[in-house]
């Protein structure tokens, strides 16, 4: 599958990373999370070039992550404000920023602290199951197939992408033989 055709995958992940799949479109939503609105601040912090922030900005305003609102009218200037889409990346980006502060940092510590303004302290986000509370990772998770690949299936549809060993533990339950 070529890159400009992951955004008709089967699979949530690729369609995500079609939008937010590169490093500069993640720089931008980070500084849209820490405050940052206008071209120039993007520009500065993160020291793309006009054009590549100009891509990358109006991707984001095309796929409803950011909605771009005039604040002045010669010369013309916009900022860019995080829609309800839009922040609805945050717990992806406070995720990856988990990740490289275990990972990836360089011996100072953490760069960014993150505190709850209910309880003001410093907390470290976790993944947890909303329907029991509890903590959840790789090991205490499964998938099976959900809706958007049985109905594809029922129609007699080959999803673009379906783990085999999905296909396989599942073969009763997606009826395959049925469909040959």
């Amino acid at each position: 599958m070529r890159w400009n055709e992951i955004e008709s995958d089967v699979c949530s992940v690729a369609r995500t990373l079609s939008v937010v799949g590169d490093r500069w479109t993640l720089l931008i939503l980070r500084d849209c999370f820490l405050g940052s609105r206008r071209f120039d601040e993007f520009q500065k912090n993160i020291g793309l070039s006009r054009h590549r922030l100009t891509d990358r900005l109006n991707k984001l305003v095309e796929h409803e992550l950011l909605l771009k609102k005039p604040y002045q009218d010669n010369p013309p200037r916009s900022e860019y404000v995080l829609t309800a889409k839009g922040k609805d990346i945050h717990p992806v980006l406070v995720t990856l920023t988990g990740w490289g502060n275990k990972w990836m940092q360089d011996g100072d510590g953490v760069p960014l602290l993150y505190h709850h303004k209910k309880c003001e302290h410093i907390t470290q986000p976790q993944l947890s199951c909303d329907h029991c509370g509890d903590s959840i990772d790789a090991s205490n998770m499964y998938v099976t197939p959900g809706p958007g690949i049985l109905k594809k299936l029922q129609r007699g549809v080959s999803p673009s992408y379906v783990p085999k060993r999905l296909l396989k533990l599942f073969k009763d339950t997606l009826n395959l033989d049925a469909q040959k």
